[in-house]
């Protein structure tokens, strides 16, 4: 297949590219400029122009796809209100380009607020609270007869080359001289590497994606607090408990996020692609020099 992939050169993305490439599929990617377009082409793909507020470009990369996995998402959560709306429209434009085809699409939405309180399913959808929609788009457009379904990537996607939620962790307790969790810290994390949830996209797309939503989650849910500890043994800094009040301190615009219990089961993603993770778990991958500078 031509496979349309939006995020391309991004660090779910570019594992998804390699992957897909690999498996013997051509691979257009989406890239807004001169240095996404070479990363591309050493990676062995070609090249549409354009962006995710650049609706033009996104139909006109879908338009000549075989299939279409829109990874692409601005995580500037100063702004995060208008990236959803950008992600909403995104995913109505590839809709459209797709729209009287029998061509799938693959959209990726998280985790947050899927099921407070219980170990979360694909059963189970997403709260109607969560500002970002991009499951509410794909239902839009699935309702105009796309095939369209979405990956749930766990909340650490981590892997060689994160920027996401670790490495965001690791900088506040070098700044703040202490590994913090809340409470007793047992609220959990599901953690999946990117490598296993790339070959995830791979498989879904390349099997029509009908027995979705997917999650992408190997580690069901890894408490905080063991997180904070091998931030803090890795560099040397006290572990602490916060009150709530104290971690909306510490933690500031993050601190939603580090009380957050999201245990999150695959079992039924497992079964229907096939598909069974073989990189390292969240605790073992994030203890690792490469994770804290050398």
């Amino acid at each position: 297949m031509r496979i349309f992939v939006t995020g391309a050169t991004g660090f779910v993305g570019a594992a998804i590219v390699r992957e897909l490439i690999a498996g013997g599929h051509d691979v257009l990617g989406l890239a807004r400029s001169d240095a996404g377009a070479d990363t591309l082409a050493e990676m062995g793909a070609e090249t549409q122009r354009g962006s995710i507020e650049n609706l033009a470009s996104l139909g006109e990369g879908a338009r000549v796809a075989d299939a279409v996995i829109h990874t692409a998402f601005n995580h500037d959560f100063s702004r995060f209100a208008q990236n959803c709306e950008d992600d909403r429209r995104a995913i109505e434009a590839l809709g459209a380009a797709l729209e009287g085809s029998d061509r799938p699409m693959l959209v990726t939405s998280g985790l947050a607020l899927l099921a407070p309180g219980r170990i979360a399913t694909e059963a189970d959808s997403p709260s109607p609270d969560f500002l970002r929609a991009s499951e509410r788009a794909a239902a839009a457009v699935a309702a105009r007869g796309v095939r369209v379904s979405s990956v749930r990537l766990a909340p650490s996607t981590h892997g060689e080359g994160d920027h996401g939620f670790i490495p965001h962790l690791i900088g506040l307790a070098r700044e703040k001289g202490v590994a913090a969790y809340i409470g007793d810290g047992q609220n959990r994390w599901p953690g999946v590497h990117r490598l296993d949830a790339a070959r995830l996209y791979r498989l879904a797309i390349e099997q029509g994606v009908e027995s979705g939503p997917y999650h992408a989650v190997d580690d069901v849910g890894v408490p905080f607090k063991s997180i904070a500890e091998i931030i803090g043994r890795r560099l040397g800094v006290p572990v602490i408990s916060q009150t709530p009040e104290e971690a909306a301190e510490h933690f500031g615009w993050f601190a939603m996020f580090a009380g957050m219990d999201i245990p999150t089961s695959s079992e039924r993603t497992r079964k229907a692609l096939g598909w069974n993770p073989q990189q390292p778990g969240l605790l073992a991958d994030i203890d690792q020099p490469a994770y804290f500078g050398g």
